[in-house]
């Protein structure tokens, strides 16, 4: 593992959901602000980013967007962190909600995130670490089920299709929901963003329909398979408790140099026999 590339600036998290459906204690409260292992989910995933070296982001807010900022003003003061408010949340797809934080994106590099995801922060490095400029982390172990963001990729891990219609028996993989965007291609995603919101209803355009165009113009994409590293989505009560399953304790943030010499140490050990 490499510890010392340059690390893509911003983090972009998709945070401007309904309220959760998960917890009816909580359904007051938008899904990244329940608790998992004692740390609040959008907690967790800005701790890993800063772990890796991701100083800045862009949240895109829409339901209990107050809630939120009040929360992440408080926990990472000093922190650079820009909102964008997604007043047609209630009814947008991912596609729309990305959109709206074009202009603030601009054409830098950036790593997309959905906010109901809790993951092993060895998804977010290897995917900063990586050499590919573009990249979808995926698993190839999940649950190929219809509905889900499929991919296919060829022997050089290159995507080949992405999407709900891409066949299951087919499929790669499955998409986690964490892409890496290089600078060259922010412009493109947002270009097409906005041709599909010409063609059909604009509030349900889906982000992997654009992915889908620009692998079909050309783009290569990465397909990084993270199987095997703890990830799930927090969108069901059983995705909540398979979270607190995996993830039992608070979260904390973990320098590169600390990550580096912990792994070291966990290759110094003596493997059972």
């Amino acid at each position: 593992m490499k510890y010392d590339n340059n690390r893509p600036p911003i983090a972009v998290i998709l945070a401007g959901g309904t309220a959760s459906p998960v917890d009816p204690m909580t359904n007051s409260s938008a899904t990244c602000m329940l608790l998992v292992g004692g740390s609040v989910i959008l907690e967790r995933m800005i701790r890993n980013c800063l772990s890796c070296g991701i100083s800045q982001f862009v949240l895109v807010l829409g339901h209990g967007a107050d809630e939120i900022k009040q929360f992440v003003n408080k926990a990472f003061r000093g922190v650079r962190v820009t909102y964008v408010i997604n007043d047609r949340y209630r009814d947008a797809n991912t596609g729309y909600a990305l959109r709206v934080a074009a202009s603030t994106i601009g054409s830098s590099e950036f790593i997309r995130l959905d906010a109901d995801m809790v993951f092993d922060a060895k998804i977010l490095r290897q995917l900063t670490d990586s050499d590919s400029p573009d990249a979808f982390c995926i698993d190839s172990n999940s649950v190929l089920a219809d509905g889900k963001i499929n991919v296919t990729a060829d022997d050089q891990k290159h995507l080949r299709a992405v999407g709900t219609s891409v066949d299951p028996k087919l499929a790669t993989g499955a998409s986690i929901g964490i892409e890496k965007i290089s600078a060259a291609t922010a412009p493109l995603l947002f270009a097409e963003l906005a041709l599909l919101m010409q063609e059909c209803a604009p509030l349900r355009v889906d982000l992997d329909a654009a992915y889908a165009r620009l692998l079909d113009k050309g783009t290569v994409i990465h397909a990084l398979d993270v199987t095997g590293l703890n990830w799930t989505k927090v969108d069901t009560a059983e995705g909540l408790a398979t979270a607190n399953a995996l993830f039992r304790s608070p979260i904390t943030t973990v320098s590169r140099g600390q990550q580096r010499a912990l792994d070291e140490a966990a290759e110094r050990e003596p493997h059972p026999t």
